[in-house]
């Protein structure tokens, strides 16, 4: 028993010394093995043996020489960013995406299949095609497949415990995949992937605090708290979409009156957009929708991006209620770098400005003035980049 538990901790050590010494060089970009040394404390011959297994494996390479320091030049390391292909996959909106995607994030073939109306077993049908379209593409070894799911996920079990709009409820999505694929398979929620996804690949690359709040079909808050994805006990951190905002309000698909999201996903701005069409028939949105039924998220974006003055106020109501949710996330967090992201994004600064306004207004004056309020940097694949974090993070050990 002892022998076995001394073997299992050597191969522990092991796994975590080949872990940190492949995060150094893909933080570092290129290094030498020197440098690996001072920077983790590892002694030479751990680091050159380990490096020796990661060429081997050509998850590195080397580089050349770098700078001599008056004795023999090194010899540079990086990691092969194409060395490994990863199957990144967003089934949190309209339309199932999904993307071959190498190590530093950059999407190598993208494939979607519309949604529609689907829902239950029909929905989970299209993610097996999503899947299988995507692993014919592939032509480096696959790392794994990771996914950005609606709803409570279970994200150590691989299970989505609710889904309201696909219509899963306690569903092993992990098992059938791993099963199916014969992959590491990892999932989360969307907006927790998007916050990992900014922090490994985005502007704020790094910043050890921050809040991505993620508005479209749902509205979500992801949180990286001192570098760690953070899911609340139950996993359902920053499940802010459900906090009532409005009194009285609409009923929310959770059940509840007056949720945030009844006031600020895509269907609330789309049903506004179209009352707007619908009294001026001279409106700049029937210049993209052939019919009112027929306006949705896309085209408002695009009357608004034309200049059509009459969706300001729709922006300014959706950047107020989204103001509310940052003041909440400020108060209780105080993480200084919050982010928007998702297709209400692409309202820009007109949107920022009320939130910030609102922030300003319902938070404590210091903690305000501290806070940046901005756009995630990763745009509409923020989601796929940040089911490939979710990859990087659980099967190498880069996060």
């Amino acid at each position: 028993m002892v022998a076995a538990t001394q073997k299992a901790t050597h191969e522990q050590t092991k796994n975590h010394n080949k872990r940190l010494i492949l995060k150094t060089i893909y933080d570092q970009v290129q290094t030498s093995r020197a440098d690996i040394a001072r920077m983790t404390g590892l002694t030479r011959p751990t680091v050159s043996s380990n490096v020796a297994e990661l060429i081997e494996e050509e998850l590195v390479e080397e580089v050349g020489q770098g700078q001599s320091e008056g004795g023999k030049p090194p010899i540079l390391l990086r990691v092969v960013d194409d060395s490994r292909h990863l199957i990144a996959i967003d089934i949190a909106d309209s339309e199932f995406q999904g993307a071959v995607v190498d190590l530093r994030g950059r999407v190598i073939h993208r494939e979607c299949v519309p949604v529609n109306d689907s829902d239950g077993e029909a929905t989970l049908q299209l993610v097996y095609e999503l899947g299988d379209r995507l692993i014919t593409t592939a032509t480096k070894p696959l790392l794994g497949i990771g996914i950005g799911a609606p709803g409570l996920i279970d994200a150590q079990r691989g299970i989505v415990r609710k889904a309201v709009n696909l219509d899963w409820q306690d569903l092993p999505l992990r098992d059938w995949l791993k099963t199916r694929y014969e992959l590491p398979v990892h999932i989360a929620n969307d907006g927790h992937v998007a916050a990992l996804g900014e922090y490994i690949f985005g502007q704020h690359r790094k910043v050890p605090n921050l809040v991505i709040l993620k508005v479209g079909r749902g509205v979500i808050a992801g949180i990286v708290l001192n570098g760690r994805l953070h899911y609340g006990d139950g996993s359902g951190a920053g499940e802010i979409g459900h906090v009532r905002v409005v009194e009285g309000g609409l009923l929310c698909r959770c059940g509840h009156w007056g949720c945030l999201e009844t006031v600020t996903n895509s269907r609330a701005i789309v049903e506004r957009a179209r009352s707007i069409a619908q009294a001026d028939p001279n409106s700049t949105l029937h210049r993209f929708a052939s019919k009112l039924e027929a306006i949705n998220i896309e085209a408002v974006l695009q009357a608004f991006q034309a200049g059509d003055e009459t969706l300001q106020p729709i922006v300014t109501e959706l950047g107020c209620y989204l103001g509310i949710a940052v003041a909440h996330l400020v108060g209780v967090l105080n993480v200084q770098c919050v982010l928007i992201c998702g297709n209400v994004a692409r309202f820009g600064q007109p949107l920022l400005e009320p939130i910030r306004q609102e922030m300003r207004q319902r938070s404590l004056a210091m903690l305000a003035d501290q806070t940046y309020v901005g756009l995630s940097s990763l745009g509409q694949d923020i989601v796929l980049q940040g089911a490939a974090a979710l990859l990087l993070a659980n099967e190498l050990g880069l996060v």
